[in-house]
């Protein structure tokens, strides 16, 4: 089990065969009705608004009211009611569970947090032979963490890590409850958890920051939020897949509902939500560190002072930790997944209740450890790594300048091209584009959300700098695919290539984003060009492996009646495999989008520019009217990009 540091992907189903001929009528008759649309309001909109960009007449200034409210709340924050009796105690208890959860950490010692984490590592994994390797990853994420001078911001991160993870847990589930027992609540949050899953994580930042201010209440609260989704998608998906036969054997003995979800559906359901809580602390670590942005402290914020000072040792010594988190939090739930329906031996000290109290004594023996060796991990323990990674920074750039050269090239050829056109497009034409691939790909419906959510990006005054960001998702997404679904044919077709790469893409896809913008800022500086290749190693990962699952999954009587044909291998891919895996490669396009969308953002740390740098700016320098704006713009950039490539296939149920 690997985890995807974004929402988890959506289900798509291929097509049946007697469905595809109609699927194919429906798109030619689509493309005749686009054709004679354009004709008729193409001449219409040149006579009556020209070219040129969103007229200024159709934008509305939500900056201004937006700072009012900024400064409303700010001044108003010790003396409303609202915030004296409801958000206060909120942010009050937000701070007191993280702080008591570092306080406990901290009392522990370093020699009890790593026994801690090494132990229930191997726990989850099994004790004895089978969870030696699991207990070892834990180990060495812990040490390296310590040797690199990163202990007091690891635990710290890890604090914030339990609490948003236990209530985004929990949160989950409810909301997973409720929409896995009613049909009709499932059909009420669909569209909610979508429209959560494709907005970016800088999107969720600003409403929290407005309400409760930069520190950790907002950290906390907008990692919840942003994580609790995936948790209720696969507790619905779990309720919803358990067998007919258990449940009717467990009615027909006369079981309440109660007892029937109690014994039957949640048990039956455990592995989908194993998977779900994996997929929620993938991305509560990945929101944990973008949260250093507002103050929430931790390795994220290692990570973000080092890049604002392009300092690249200091970055990398704190982007290391986190990797190393996330792969031992990834590690030991998968294997605390694979194990559910194993049978377990009978009794024994390695196994049951007994396993469990090994466990905790070995912590508690371990804890009390801190009064003979100190609980703060020893200086003398610890090695400097910033200044040979900013000599060797250096070299590569004096010495490997096609590096720099690349990126520039890169920039004058493909992305200001790309970007000019996109502005230099009249805006009603854009509109219109917008309209005819959502309504092409998908419904009305799906056409009327993406041209709204255009229109909306218009209204706020950010036209120009959305086109410069879609520009750059564009450019990313282009070469994404392109080494994702060439990737993915090798793999499918060469499975000691797949089983080479499996361990790569399994570490890419742990990573939080954050993390992945200071190679790239070592090797192509602080440009445009920085955030294109951040994006593209993170989306990466997970159009290799739809791509490939795709063509896997291809019917084999489909490829033997092509051979029997005589058909070569590059016809068969061309022909046969690559038709019959469509719906897996739109879902590798839309995933491929979201996930670009999600870095390019983020690069406006780094140089990217656009609605990423108002965000960013937003946050910095307390700018909440430029931030929110860019924001919603964001959120409508996303919801746009995400309609236009949701087959429409994937909206029956």
């Amino acid at each position: 089990m690997t985890a995807v540091v974004t929402a988890p992907a959506k289900e798509a189903a291929a097509p049946e065969p007697g469905l595809r001929a109609l699927l194919r009528h429906r798109v030619h008759r689509k493309l005749l009705l686009l054709g004679v649309a354009a004709l008729v309001l193409i001449p219409v909109g040149v006579a009556l608004w020209g070219s040129g960009s969103w007229p200024a007449q159709l934008t509305v200034d939500v900056s201004g009211p937006l700072d009012d409210a900024n400064k409303w709340v700010v001044d108003n924050r010790d003396t409303h009611p609202l915030f004296l009796y409801f958000l206060l105690h909120l942010s009050n208890t937000a701070t007191d569970a993280v702080d008591g959860v570092y306080q406990f950490l901290d009392a522990m010692g370093w020699l009890g947090v790593l026994a801690a984490g090494v132990l229930f590592a191997w726990r989850a994994a099994g004790l004895g032979r089978s969870g030696v390797k699991v207990a070892a990853t834990a180990f060495g994420a812990f040490a390296v963490c310590g040797l690199l001078g990163m202990w007091d911001a690891t635990l710290l991160t890890i604090a914030l890590m339990v609490v948003a993870v236990t209530v985004a847990a929990l949160l989950g589930v409810l909301i997973g409850l409720a929409a896995g027992l009613s049909r009709r609540v499932d059909r009420a949050l669909r569209p909610v958890l979508d429209t959560m899953q494709v907005l970016p994580a800088f999107a969720y930042l600003l409403p929290f920051v407005l309400v409760f201010g930069t520190g950790t209440p907002a950290a906390l609260f907008c990692t919840v939020i942003y994580a609790a989704p995936p948790m209720a998608r696969l507790t619905a998906l779990g309720l919803r897949g358990a067998d007919p036969a258990v449940l009717e054997a467990s009615a027909s003995l006369g079981a309440s509902a109660w007892q029937r979800l109690r014994t039957a559906r949640l048990p039956l359901a455990r592995k989908q939500m194993l998977l779900g809580l994996n997929q929620t602390i993938m991305m509560a670590l990945s929101m944990v560190v973008i949260a250093a942005l507002v103050g929430a402290g931790g390795l994220g914020e290692e990570v973000y002072s080092a890049l604002s000072t392009v300092d690249v040792g200091k970055a990398l010594a704190a982007g290391i930790p986190i990797v190393l988190i996330a792969v031992w939090l990834d590690r030991t739930t998968a294997a605390a997944g694979d194990r559910i329906g194993e049978s377990s031996p009978g009794g024994g000290l390695l196994h049951g209740r007994s396993a469990w109290a090994l466990v905790f004594a070995g912590v508690v023996a371990a804890a009390f450890g801190r009064l003979a060796i100190g609980k703060a991990w020893p200086e003398g323990w610890t090695y400097e790594i910033s200044t040979p990674v900013n000599k060797a920074q250096e070299w590569i750039t004096e010495n490997l300048t096609f590096t720099e050269a690349w990126s520039r090239e890169f920039t004058l050829w493909i992305l200001n091209p790309l970007r000019d056109m996109l502005i230099w497009l009249p805006w009603w034409s854009v509109l219109l584009l917008v309209a005819a691939l959502a309504w092409l790909v998908g419904t009305w419906a799906t056409a009327l959300t993406a041209t709204l959510s255009m229109a909306a990006i218009g209204v706020l005054g950010v036209w120009g700098k959305s086109l410069d960001t879609l520009s750059q998702v564009l450019a990313a997404l282009v070469l994404t695919l392109a080494l994702g679904v060439l990737a993915g044919i090798l793999s499918a077709r060469a499975g000691r290539l797949e089983r080479w790469m499996r361990p790569v893409l399994d570490a890419m896809q742990t990573m939080p984003q954050f993390v992945y913008l200071i190679p790239v800022v070592a090797l192509f500086g602080v440009t445009r060009a920085s955030a294109i290749i951040a994006a593209v190693v993170y989306a990466l990962p997970a159009v290799v492996r739809i791509t490939t699952q795709g063509l896997r999954e291809v019917d084999p009587a489909a490829l033997e009646a092509s051979r029997s044909l005589g058909a070569s291998t590059r016809q068969q891919l061309l022909q046969v495999q690559l038709p019959l895996a469509r719906p897996a490669l739109q879902l590798a396009v839309n995933q491929g989008v979201v996930l670009v969308l999600a870095v390019v953002v983020v690069g406006g740390l780094v140089g990217g520019g656009a609605l990423g740098y108002d965000v960013v700016k937003g946050l910095s320098r307390g700018e909440m009217g430029i931030g929110m704006t860019a924001g919603v713009a964001i959120v409508c950039l996303g919801l746009v990009l995400d309609r236009i490539t949701q087959p429409a296939t994937r909206k029956t149920d």
